[in-house]
């Protein structure tokens, strides 16, 4: 048997639509399991043994119709048994009506639904702790009877890369004798980044109630805004910040953070990958997003997560989603840090000691 799953987006969807993977693998072990992605999300599955062989999408074929038809061949010629495809976009389509697959999964979605064999509902209903993107990409293995054993993504670390984290924490004399917080300053975008002066808050008050290194996650275009942060912090909290400890790539980001204990900061990409390393997570949502997608994992205690809307439900009272995204910076500016100071507090002691 031959399996295909495509999850055509990024690094987050990627992690976490390769559980579908890992459960497949389980349940056939000896059929060939691909994994169609963009290539730019490629190393965040890089050493997973479940998957046989990585598909990558790239920039050219996404951009050209001539090279984008010659990838839809490609994908016909690999004969497929089975695809599943969780986002369903335009290109991942037309990959599945021309593959010429026996089984084809998604989920129910109106003038698309005859593109595949099995369609989904998506439900919101879920009463787990897994988060509403996990609940919902595991329901895409209910048409092939396949059991749910793998409920959480887990990123694969290699020994030079641990080897490669330590040299790092040395050649920039990271206190060993400390724990290490891992602070992610800055979002996706700054609608989904908590104020700099707030971060910078933050992170003083990390500093003042426990012994730790600091470390920033930040990328090199988004430098003058960790600057505003750095800057923003008082002085015996910038003696444990290592500012130009980052990595240069997402596989040297996964081997620093997996050097380090904790996690605090906005939600993205660089929380699920602390995650899925199984590190103690503190996230802050932006007013605008519904948290109960990406609050994956919660306990509230390993991985605890903070919305406006839990905090001050009244701002929220009567407005539609537009109205919200609207007022994101007026709703931010609300999200004062003493609203969160005491359940982070808890968090260290928790975590840190």
């Amino acid at each position: 048997m031959k399996i295909l799953v495509i999850q055509q987006k990024m690094i987050g969807d990627v992690l976490v639509s390769s559980i579908l993977c890992e459960n497949l693998r389980l349940a056939y072990p000896n059929a060939q399991i691909d994994y169609l992605i963009y290539d730019s999300t490629k190393t965040v599955v890089d050493g997973a043994t479940f998957i046989d062989n990585l598909i990558l999408f790239t920039e050219k074929q996404r951009n050209s119709k001539l090279e984008l038809f010659k990838f839809i061949l490609k994908i016909r010629k690999a004969k497929y048994d089975v695809i599943i495809d969780p986002y369903s976009k335009l290109e991942s389509w037309l990959l599945v009506y021309f593959s010429g697959a026996k089984r084809t999964i998604s989920f129910e979605k109106k003038g698309r639904n005859f593109i595949y064999t099995d369609v989904v509902k998506r439900r919101e209903d879920y009463t787990s702790n897994l988060g509403l993107i996990i609940e919902q990409r595991l329901a895409l293995l209910e048409p092939l009877n396949v059991e749910k054993k793998v409920t959480f993504p887990t990123i694969h670390v290699s020994d030079s890369e641990k080897e490669f984290a330590k040299n790092v924490f040395q050649k920039h004399n990271i206190d060993a004798t400390r724990k290490t917080v891992m602070v992610s300053i800055i979002g996706s975008e700054m609608s989904k980044t908590y104020p700099l002066h707030y971060m910078a808050k933050v992170i003083d008050f990390i500093a003042d109630s426990s012994n730790v290194n600091i470390l920033f996650n930040y990328i090199p275009k988004q430098i003058e805004d960790a600057k505003v942060i750095y800057n923003g912090c008082s002085t015996s909290t910038k003696q444990k910040i290592y500012f130009d400890v980052i990595g240069g790539s997402i596989r040297e980001f996964i081997a620093i953070m997996n050097q380090c204990d904790i996690i605090i900061g906005n939600d993205g990409g660089a929380i699920n990958m602390a995650k899925a390393l199984q590190k103690p997570s503190f996230v802050i949502f932006s007013p605008w997003i519904d948290k109960r997608g990406w609050s994956l994992n919660e306990d509230g205690k390993m991985h605890i997560s903070f919305h406006l809307n839990e905090l001050k439900p009244e701002l929220f009272t009567n407005k539609t989603w537009k109205m919200i995204k609207e007022e994101n910076d007026e709703l931010y500016a609300e999200f004062k840090p003493e609203l969160i100071q005491n359940q982070l507090k808890d968090f260290l002691t928790r975590h840190i000691g």
